[in-house]
């Protein structure tokens, strides 16, 4: 059976591609092609099982080169399987202690505040953009990474960038190429100074821990391969400005749940995550879209539910699709953080950041950081005074990555800065 390139209705049809599959065949795998080549569509925890096995699918030639020059970079762990990716892997995982995050929320929290406190009250401001800016400025600080107040909204826009021409052909594709060009380049002349004593990197930051990474042949990463890996712990966290405006979007439509994210502010209560907050930050995970799949390439002749997969196929595992299945979630396109409530989730079932152990698998290594900032920004979204001016607020499932129109604009109220809570009021 001759089966047609579908790169063209990929691009066309964004998020809705691979369930649009799916749907018309009626089953939870689909053979297509795309990019020239063989591709298998699956969807369902058996199928997030069976796809994040390395026995099944492995990542180190599936990542297509136009993603690899914007969004994750050459020779990034993205990009690796077996021993070298665990031991790449565990790298990465050394940062995420609980103290390194609570360190990393601290950060974030200081410069939520810092920029809440800077907003003229009645003046319009994009939620967006502000959110990417305090971010950058957060992970820096956070990382090691010196960077100047003035030279947070370049940073800020190029980070952005590669995540927002990923899955374009045209102007943000480019503008991604050249952002991770001009970031690596900056990160690398850091990572040779931090190597040569010449740039002071505190113990066990991100950018130290980097630097001095012996990898499996025991050498040190080449400086612009650990450019590309400490991009891949700042990228990611400024990518919480999607997630952010997506939260605001949330209050916004959904206002009642506004009350029971702040009551656990004002009650005082310090700790997160509170068991509505984790919620919540679950709910927008799933109901919003960020990631439309995620792919890797067969090993081997391998069959799925009686279905062949040939070796050397790309196989597309449907994170919009299973997040949005009806056999998992009720009524999907309904907005409810309590189907979260008291609810265990399976390391296969919510998959927005992938599937399995983010400790030995291809899980991202940083999605207790998303989910951590999410939950605290969500305590001070809530607890924010402002209103909501006419604006464009439509989030097209065409685009990848989604986003919001506007950027969510918001009006600040006259306001003071509640030092226990970040909260602001009239």
């Amino acid at each position: 059976m001759r089966l047609l390139d579908n790169t063209l209705p990929l691009l066309l049809n964004g998020y809705a591609w691979l369930p649009g599959l799916r749907r018309r065949a009626g089953s939870d795998i689909v053979h297509t092609r795309v990019l020239g080549q063989r591709a298998v569509g699956l969807c369902g925890p058996d199928a997030a099982r069976f796809f994040y096995d390395e026995e099944h699918v492995a990542r180190r030639t599936a990542l297509p080169g136009p993603i690899k020059s914007t969004l994750f970079g050459h020779g990034a762990v993205h990009t690796l399987d077996g021993p070298a990716h665990r031991l790449r892997k565990a790298m990465f995982m050394s940062l995420m202690t609980e103290d390194t995050i609570g360190s990393l929320t601290d950060h974030t929290l200081a410069a939520w505040d810092e920029t809440v406190s800077s907003w003229p009250a009645g003046r319009d401001v994009v939620l967006f953009d502000e959110a990417s800016r305090l971010l950058t400025r957060a992970v820096c600080r956070w990382a090691g990474v010196p960077l100047s107040d003035a030279d947070v909204p370049a940073a800020a826009s190029d980070l952005v960038a590669m995540v927002d021409g990923f899955g374009s052909a045209g102007r943000r594709h480019w503008r991604a190429r050249l952002a991770r060009r001009r970031r690596e380049a900056w990160l690398a002349a850091l990572i040779t100074d931090a190597r040569r004593g010449a740039l002071t990197a505190p113990s066990g930051s991100a950018i130290d821990v980097v630097a001095h990474h012996e990898d499996v042949d025991g050498r040190r990463l080449e400086p612009r391969v650990a450019a590309v890996d400490l991009l891949n712990v700042l990228r990611p966290t400024v990518a919480i400005c999607w997630f952010a405006t997506f939260m605001a979007h949330a209050l916004h439509r959904w206002p009642e749940h506004r009350a029971r994210l702040t009551g656990a502010a004002d009650s005082g209560a310090k700790a997160f995550p509170d068991a509505f907050s984790e919620a919540f930050v679950d709910e927008v995970r799933r109901f919003y879209p960020f990631t439309p799949f995620v792919g890797g390439r067969a090993v081997r002749d391998l069959s799925w539910r009686g279905e062949p997969i040939p070796a050397g196929a790309l196989v597309l595992l449907d994170v919009y699709g299973q997040n949005h299945d009806s056999r998992l979630w009720a009524e999907p396109y309904r907005f409810d953080p309590d189907r979260f409530v008291g609810r265990r989730i399976g390391a296969f079932d919510l998959i927005p950041q992938g599937g399995g152990d983010a400790n030995t698998g291809h899980r991202c290594p940083g999605e207790a950081i998303v989910i951590t900032l999410m939950r605290v920004l969500a305590h001070r979204l809530a607890g924010l005074d402002y209103r909501v001016p006419e604006q464009d607020l439509t989030i097209s499932l065409r685009r990848v990555p989604a986003r919001m129109a506007s950027g969510f604009v918001l009006r600040p109220e006259r306001v003071r800065v509640s030092p226990a809570t970040g909260s602001r009021s009239v």
